[in-house]
């Protein structure tokens, strides 16, 4: 008989960004809560690039803001430099990138999760998880310590059964030489999980008076203010810059003459690596005919020297590096404090999952971040909230958070892992999501804060305010439309300075505003109008109006895809027993156990086909019953 030292309803194991979001979330619905992490002091690490967001990664910061989370504000809050990206592309590919003080971001999250209702954090190394009934009822830590759980979500990162492998050189480590989780992948694998082994890695760190930042080009951040979070009222003013600068031909001499020392290429490295972030070795090699590959000088920080080169992940000998790095324009000199490394790691097969992110294989136990199979501290952040959340409502006995593909990122990326699984690790991009229209920077308070407060997980003064900005974009459009703008002289005089047609009769205002070349400011300037908004609510009225009619034809896509998502797949249905299936589509049904018939249909190897039989099928089945 187990002796528990505590009872808990929710554990999370790791204290990485998936796991600050589990357990800050499932504490936020009131949920005995607690976070066992290897090392305190790693708390909210940023084993790689010390920067939030970017494409599509930069809107999930903003979903997990919307639903209460951290990510965004503490990225905010200690942030060394912001900045908008695809400014002069449409709304859908808009997106915020910040680089961060590696340190404060740390030390931040810690302070916020020390100072959390119903969380306790304590520093351990799991051994075991303790299962009876193929349900999980608690773990065992290495100093043989037991805690009792209802719930149970495991958020290792990289640090499953970890190895970093530099050159010839393989040692069993976690990120940064933390320590690796062995005992637990081996549990896992004993309980029937398909583990996969991935890879990744980051470049070196040199010391920032060893730069010669006069030959590279300075890259500054916006003037204007951008904030993640739609708590944060107070911007960083001392922005720090970053550089850029090229790798050339005598790097890519290096590179090759060194081909076969590198992990990559010698065969030390087992696992698959990340396709949208791959090394210098494997950009050289899949892009050899590029003279040369740009490289982003990036500070970790307003208190260190450590500059992260950006572009520059390697896995290639000491001494290499440093011919290599000293080889690119600006770093001759450069002294290498920290050695870029591959990691190789555990992974778990996402198809074994469901879409609340609890496991098929055990009830109860819940995974999320890169155990998933994910790259990217957002990726993490966004599967951690998702499954804290989750378990906090299994304990609650209330109803799972499940995020649409039409309503967030988050929802297209675990839609993505629990349906078709990954091969490689995954990365979001803008092109996987269908309703990227609908999925933007500037809506996702719109789309989900209601769903937050429903669930209890924001105060009642943040949806007030909340609701009063959804009043005012809503009050605005309507009120442009009671309106003219009148052909005066100086209405005429305007628009000819603004490269837009002229007007002969009155227009509405709301018609001048879905002239592409024109903003609000513009239209209020020839209505004479001195109405005072917020940059958020005009940003929005700005969008629902321009892109109306694409807005319309996607929601009209997305009313469609609610049919076939809609159509419940009953939980004791035996594919074996559906006539006609294709073999590829049967394996894959019974391997996935999609929920609905539109999921079903995103299962990669279920074709139309396959579809109409099993409709077919379910109708007669019903019928019978």
């Amino acid at each position: 008989m187990t002796e528990f030292l505590k009872e808990y309803d929710v554990i999370v194991i790791g204290g990485g960004h998936a796991g600050i979001e589990a357990a800050h979330a499932a504490s936020r619905k009131g949920v005995k809560t607690l976070m066992i992490t290897i090392n305190l002091d790693t708390i909210g690490f940023m084993p790689c690039n010390p920067s939030i967001g970017g494409p599509a990664k930069g809107i999930v910061v903003r979903e997990v803001d919307a639903l209460g989370g951290l990510m965004g504000y503490v990225a905010d809050k200690t942030n060394i430099q912001s900045k908008m990206l695809n400014t002069a592309k449409g709304p859908a590919v808009r997106a915020l990138r910040m680089q961060s003080d590696k340190v404060e971001y740390q030390l931040e999250m810690k302070k916020i999760l020390e100072d959390t209702p119903n969380l306790d954090i304590e520093q351990a190394m799991v051994k075991e998880l303790i299962i009876e009934d193929n349900k999980v009822i608690g773990l065992k830590t290495m100093l043989g310590t037991s805690y009792k759980s209802k719930t149970i979500i495991i958020t290792t990162g990289t640090y499953l059964r970890g190895e970093i492998v530099i050159g010839d050189i393989k040692y069993s480590s976690g990120p940064n030489h933390q320590m690796p989780s062995i005992d637990l992948a081996k549990q896992l694998e004993d309980l029937g999980f398909d583990l996969v082994r991935f890879k990744t890695g980051t470049p070196p760190r040199v010391n920032a008076d060893s730069v010669d930042f006069s030959k590279t080009a300075i890259q500054p951040g916006d003037e204007e203010h951008h904030a993640f979070s739609y708590k944060t009222e107070k911007f960083i003013e001392d922005q720090i810059p970053c550089w850029l600068t090229y790798t050339n031909k005598n790097t890519h001499e290096i590179i090759d003459k060194n081909l076969g020392r590198s992990a990559m290429y010698s065969g030390v490295i087992k696992g698959t690596g990340p396709r949208y972030c791959p090394s210098i070795e494997d950009k050289y090699v899949r892009f050899n005919d590029k003279e040369r590959h740009q490289l982003f000088l990036e500070p970790e920080g307003r208190n260190t020297k450590e500059i992260y080169i950006q572009g520059l992940s390697t896995s290639l000998p000491d001494d290499v590096q440093r011919d290599m790095v000293r080889s690119i324009v600006g770093l001759e000199n450069a002294v290498i404090m920290r050695n870029g490394y591959a990691i190789e790691y555990d992974a778990i097969n996402p198809v074994t999952l469901w879409p609340t992110l609890e496991t098929k294989l055990i009830d109860g136990l819940f995974t999320a971040g890169q155990i998933n199979g994910t790259s990217g501290y957002e990726e993490a952040a966004g599967q951690g909230i998702i499954a804290g959340i989750n378990a906090a409502c299994k304990v609650l006995q209330e109803k799972p958070m499940i995020l649409g593909r039409d309503e967030a990122y988050i929802g297209v990326l675990i839609d993505d892992l629990v349906t078709k699984g990954t091969n490689e690790p995954y990365r979001l991009l803008t092109s996987r999501a269908e309703h990227r229209l609908l999925l933007r920077h500037d809506n996702a308070d719109m789309r989900l804060t209601e769903k937050a407060y429903n669930y209890g997980l924001i105060t009642e003064e943040r949806y007030k305010k909340f609701c009063h900005k959804r009043e005012s974009v809503s009050n605005e459009i309507e009120r442009l439309k009671t309106f003219r703008i009148t052909p005066t002289q100086k209405t005429l005089e305007k628009l000819v300075e603004l490269n837009s047609a002229e007007i002969r009769d009155g227009i509405l205002a709301i018609d001048m505003l879905r002239r592409p070349e024109l903003d609000y400011n513009d239209v209020l300037y020839l209505a004479e109008d001195e109405t005072k908004l917020s940059k958020d609510v005009i940003e929005q009225v700005e969008i629902e109006v321009k892109y109306e009619g694409y807005i319309k034809k996607s929601l009209q896509q997305v009313e469609k895809l609610k049919k076939m998502n809609e159509m419940k797949i009953p939980s004791d249905l035996d594919y074996d027993e559906v006539p006609s299936l294709a073999l590829e589509a049967r394996e894959k049904l019974k391997k996935v156990l999609p929920l609905t018939i539109g999921q079903a249909s995103r299962i990669s190897g279920v074709n139309p086909a396959d579809i109409s039989i099993l409709l077919v099928f379910l109708e007669q089945r019903r019928g019978n019953r």
